[in-house]
């Protein structure tokens, strides 16, 4: 009996090693490789001029162009594989291969994502969206070429902000698309996309361009830049990461994202700019991260209603409504009021306009900005900075609304759940921004502080997010126009501020700076 016992001890304590060991392996980590490279090493082509001139393709065959232009570029795109861990409620049936199986059941639960991706070097540097390999398990990332060749994938780089990634495979003497000026495209443009949509590897779609500089704030980061390029090609899930190619064969887009209710295509797919998705391309290749230019500015799009007030003749530009301090456009003499029509001589109507020129730029450049000030256009040449992400600060944002929903909640719920009339939004030099609003029924106009930046002046003098704005230096404010005046005047005279607030629990209190 004993040696029965001692028999099955001695069993047990052999498959318990096996597990063990099993788990150890699966867990193990290998050694990282440094993938960045000088640019000497890795080229990313570019292209300067088309293949094909505008008098040739009017004289082509549209079904010969696109046999071609699917010949020449298929072979470089990808198809990528990643292992992530998931939940089943929280991942649809067919976005993944479930490893069910005896192991599967005592190891955590993963997934095989599928996506598409970019060959734009000859030494195997891959151009992805983010998404596609973002959470990989221990950098479980399978690419296959068109060949059918296999190789496994390392992530160079990340940027969130873009939602675009590299990889990084070990081949040489791969085929590589040449990059096009995604700034020369047009509505109505016929383009091409390719990827592998539901696991169809090297699927070809066409269509056209038809919409540029889209905001569809499908990117959940606070820095966020989206200026999509919009076409009607067919683009379903499998597809991010493929490539946009116009008539020429060259890339001018990374296929993101589509706008559907059911899930897959229904005409409205969405492509990160070619140009901007260059530019983190080689800075992840060259640095191993993105390295942004900032210039510092708190903007919103023009429209109909600020046009008039501020006297243009013509529904146009970007508005600065406020500067952060110290900013690159804070030195360089950019004023809150003004009216950013153009960058570097090319005109920009939206906000996210102007952040996509500004992220295609690197920091230290010099751009000229074309600004509508007081009735007059005027140039400024403005040092670009450097965007840190451990900064706080509003610079470069779009005003959104959604930057402040608590505190608007908050405020609601104080007015038993009176509706909103009127909200804008504003930020100050100080380094504070407020939300203006009306409720329904009600004439006084409320300005809440809904963000203040840590070190500003604002900070200092003791300025809390929450805190409702009565008075500046005993005038009473009435809207965002009077207070921008107080403080402006206030400034001017480089006199001490004194602010009348009330704070969230109702009570009234008055604040000096020192």
């Amino acid at each position: 009996m004993k040696f029965n016992n001692r028999y099955l001890s001695g069993i047990l304590l052999i498959l318990i090693g096996i597990i063990v060991g099993t788990l150890f392996a699966f867990y193990s980590l290998y050694t990282p490789v440094d993938d960045r490279a000088d640019v000497d090493v890795t080229e990313v082509k570019h292209s300067t001029e088309p293949l094909f001139t505008s008098e040739q393709l009017e004289n082509l065959d549209a079904r010969f162009l696109f046999e071609r232009v699917a010949d020449r570029v298929t072979p470089m795109v990808v198809y990528i594989e990643t292992t992530v861990p998931f939940s089943r409620n929280n991942m649809p049936d067919d976005e993944f291969h479930d490893e069910d199986s005896f192991w599967g059941d005592m190891l955590p639960k993963r997934a095989r994502t599928v996506g598409s991706g970019i060959l734009i070097s000859s030494d195997g540097y891959i151009l992805t969206n983010n998404h596609v390999v973002d959470g990989a398990v221990n950098d479980d990332i399978e690419v296959v070429l068109n060949d059918k060749r296999t190789f496994k994938g390392r992530i160079v780089g990340q940027d969130p902000t873009t939602d675009l990634a590299v990889l990084k495979i070990d081949a040489r003497g791969l085929p590589a698309i040449t990059v096009g000026n995604s700034d020369k495209v047009g509505v109505g443009e016929w383009v091409l996309a390719i990827g592998n949509p539901f696991r169809l590897r090297s699927t070809v779609t066409a269509g056209i361009v038809s919409a540029l500089s889209r905001d569809v704030q499908i990117i959940n980061d606070q820095m966020r830049v989206e200026s999509f390029i919009q076409t009607d090609a067919a683009i379903n899930k499998g597809n991010s990461g493929g490539a946009l190619v116009n008539t020429s064969g060259e890339l001018i887009g990374v296929n993101t994202a589509i706008a559907s209710q059911s899930g897959n295509y229904q005409g409205y797919g969405f492509a990160v700019p070619s140009n901007l998705a260059a530019k983190v391309a080689e800075d992840i290749i060259e640095y191993g991260e993105v390295r942004r230019a900032l210039l510092g500015v708190t903007i919103v799009s023009i429209d109909a209603r600020m046009a008039e007030q501020l006297n243009m003749d013509t529904i146009r530009g970007v508005y600065v409504s406020g500067i952060s301090p110290g900013s690159a456009a804070q030195k360089h003499g950019v004023r809150t009021d003004d009216v950013i029509l153009s960058v570097n001589g090319e005109k920009v109507n939206e906000s996210n306009q102007l952040q996509q020129k500004i992220a295609v730029l690197n920091p230290g450049d010099i751009v000229e900005l074309g600004i509508y000030r007081g009735g007059k256009e005027i140039t400024k040449q403005v040092v670009l900075g450097m965007l840190e992400r451990e900064q706080e600060e509003l610079a470069g944002r779009q005003e959104e609304p959604r930057e402040s929903i608590e505190p608007q909640q908050r405020e609601a719920e104080r007015n038993d759940n009176e509706g909103v009339q009127e909200v804008e939004f504003a930020t100050f030099e100080l380094g504070f921004r407020v939300m203006a609003f009306q409720n329904a029924g009600q004439e006084e106009v409320k300005l809440m502080i809904i963000g203040v930046i840590t070190g500003s002046d604002a900070d200092r003098i003791g300025l809390q997010e929450g805190d409702r704005i009565l008075k500046v230096n005993g005038h009473k404010v009435e809207d965002l126009q009077s207070l921008r005046h107080f403080i402006t005047q206030n400034s001017e005279t480089d006199e001490r501020f004194s602010f009348e607030l009330k704070s969230q629990d109702g009570n009234i209190k008055t604040i000096q700076s020192k």
